[in-house]
């Protein structure tokens, strides 16, 4: 007797959600009990962003995704229900981003997510 495979995790659907700036086909990766975390220089380790459900996740990412920048998904590696992705950004003005993401998927879907951003000290 054989098993269904699980559905698996779209990665051209990522790529082109993150380099097309569409937050709706972002949003449309996650579950709707998904978590994400954010941490940065603002948000540090021990008190990181947190966003619960597809609602908060889809406020941060229209915001993300509307800015006047560009965003590349540099490296993305899929290990059973784990994705790691690098996404490299650049604002308007030069300011660079770099963003590292692990997820945990359920059913093809991003169930947790954890972002490490950094970006450049515009005083140096």
């Amino acid at each position: 007797m054989g098993t269904a495979a699980s559905p698996g995790f779209d990665t051209e659907a990522l790529r082109r959600g993150i380099e097309g700036q569409n937050a709706s086909a972002l949003l449309s990766l996650y579950a709707d009990d998904a978590e994400m975390r954010v941490v940065d220089r603002n948000t540090q380790p021990s008190h990181p962003k947190v966003m619960h459900g597809r609602e908060q996740i889809r406020e941060m990412l229209v915001d993300v995704y509307s800015r006047d920048m560009t965003h590349k998904l540099e490296q993305c590696v899929i290990q059973g229900d784990q994705v790691a992705f690098t996404e490299s950004c650049q604002y308007a003005d030069g300011t660079r981003v770099l963003a590292n993401s692990m997820m945990s998927l359920r059913d093809g879907k991003i169930v947790d997510q954890v972002v490490l951003q950094a970006w450049d000290d515009p005083e140096q």
